[in-house]
């Protein structure tokens, strides 16, 4: 049974972009054609003589690329109704194709049936158009990636009931987000733009004007200029879901992102999440089984390498084994050599150590006998000087005795003579002090007599008595 092979026809973006470019071939694009619209200037600038302008619909804000040579815009004024000639011009970008409208002439021009308020609300347009919109799948998807939650602050009407709606839509996701809402008299532009202000440093990442429908005279705040002119001034995404599915409101135009109603909404977000939920997922098996072909591939690797390694490294252990194998048995044998060497020095040295020993022994012998006979000399020597010396210290000690005696006798017969001097002197000093003593007692007595008796003196006069008489017997 023959295998019968598919063939595919291959093709590159590029072919696919001209195949999709060739295809566009319609009657209005292969001929001159008539545009009408409203006139915008874009940037001030040409590129190779042309300037690159926009073209709006009179009833929306839906636009076209207009490429005008520069003699021609010198005759257009900005913001006016104009009947343009020219035709249609494809140009291929990367992944997408563009149409631009290149004038060749300028048909028309008409008064401008456009009010001030007109004018101002494609102003606004046009300005939201230079600012470009925030993407809100980024911001969700960034702050999902870095484990932050989304902050949302949601504008409901006083007596609205569609937070269910937007509660059911948003689902299981609720968890990723932050929602806060708020009430304000949903019909006026003045209460909204009140409620905006509060809201404008408070750091919320969406900010959500929620409706569930209403009449037509109502849905006309929603086309407020001025309320459309702050609602563009926000630093957070800003999202629209009044209610209307079939009119589009300046707001929606101006929003980041519009949904219909407040059930879609919420599904909205919930979709942005879901959608991660499976990237990250799907992401995460595809990295796992990536990292188990690493790992597996790393680890064979690994194994040829280490097993490649253990091979050479037994074979150099072999070899350095039976290198050391070698090395050891030289090292004997040069040791044996270098023992019986030292060993053959070793005897021939304790010979001549015997000899020598033997020669000092016997010089010494010789030498001590000597000296232990001029030892005994010397002793009986000193011995007779000993005792001589002993003899003569026993008689100076014999001579020193009798002399200390001698001195010992004179010096007692000195003290006595000096004692007898010494006592004869102060007998006769006191003898002396005796008499006057007496002398003076008597004088005293001699007093008395003359005086009357005074008891006082007298006791003194026995106590000096007393106290010579005791000095006297002593000195005697």
């Amino acid at each position: 049974m023959e295998i019968l092979e598919t063939t595919y026809e291959v093709y590159s973006p590029t072919s696919v972009l001209a195949l999709f470019n060739n295809a566009l071939r319609l009657p209005g694009t292969e001929n001159l054609i008539h545009l009408r619209g409203r006139y915008a200037f874009g940037g001030g600038k040409s590129y190779t003589n042309y300037f690159y302008d926009t073209l709006y619909s009179e009833a929306d804000s839906i636009s076209i690329t207009v490429k005008i040579p520069a003699l021609l815009r010198s005759k257009i004024v900005n913001n006016e109704i104009y009947t343009l000639k020219g035709y249609i011009e494809k140009i291929l970008r990367n992944s997408r194709i563009d149409i631009n409208f290149v004038v060749d002439g300028i048909i028309a021009q008409e008064e401008g049936s456009f009010s001030e308020d007109d004018l101002k609300k494609f102003e606004l347009i046009q300005k939201k158009l230079e600012l470009g919109s925030k993407d809100l799948d980024t911001l969700i998807r960034t702050k999902l990636l870095n484990n932050e939650i989304v902050r949302v602050a949601n504008i409901y009407g006083h007596n609205a009931i569609v937070q269910k709606d937007f509660s059911e839509g948003l689902d299981v996701s609720q968890k990723y987000f932050e929602i806060v809402e708020y009430t304000c008299n949903i019909t006026s532009p003045t209460s909204i733009l009140t409620q905006l202000s509060e809201l404008l440093n408070l750091n919320y990442d969406i900010i959500a004007l929620v409706r569930g429908g209403g009449d037509k005279q109502s849905f006309e705040v929603f086309n407020d200029s001025t309320l459309a002119e702050y609602f563009i001034s926000l630093n957070s995404i800003s999202v629209t879901a009044i209610g209307h599915t079939v009119n589009e409101s300046l707001l929606d135009k101006l929003a980041d992102r519009r949904f219909h109603l407040p059930h879609d909404y919420g599904a909205g977000l919930h979709l942005i999440v879901d959608k991660l939920v499976q990237e990250k997922s799907n992401s995460r098996a595809l990295l796992i089984d990536e990292v188990k072909k690493d790992i597996s591939k790393q680890f064979i690797e690994q194994v040829k390498t280490l097993d490649s390694q253990l091979k050479k490294k037994n074979e150099e252990f072999v070899e350095a084994q039976k290198t050391y194998k070698e090395q050891v048995e030289n090292q004997t044998k040069s040791f044996n050599d270098q023992l019986k060497i030292r060993n053959e020095e070793v005897e021939k040295l304790k010979k001549e150590i015997t000899e020598t020993h033997e020669k000092r022994v016997r010089t010494l012998s010789e030498q001590l006998t000597k000296k232990n006979e001029e030892f005994q000399k010397f002793q009986e020597s000193s011995t007779k000087q000993l005792q001589d010396l002993q003899k003569n210290f026993q008689e100076q000690q014999k001579q020193r005795l009798e002399e200390m005696a001698n001195y010992k006798r004179e010096i007692s017969i000195l003290h006595d003579k000096n004692m007898q001097s010494t006592v004869d002197a102060q007998t006769a000093k006191l003898r002396a002090n005796l008499n006057n003593a007496s002398t003076e007692i008597t004088e005293l007595r001699a007093t008395l007599a003359k005086k009357k008796f005074n008891i006082i003196h007298f006791i003194i006069a026995v106590l000096l008595g007393a106290l010579l008489g005791y000095f006297i017997l002593r000195l005697i």
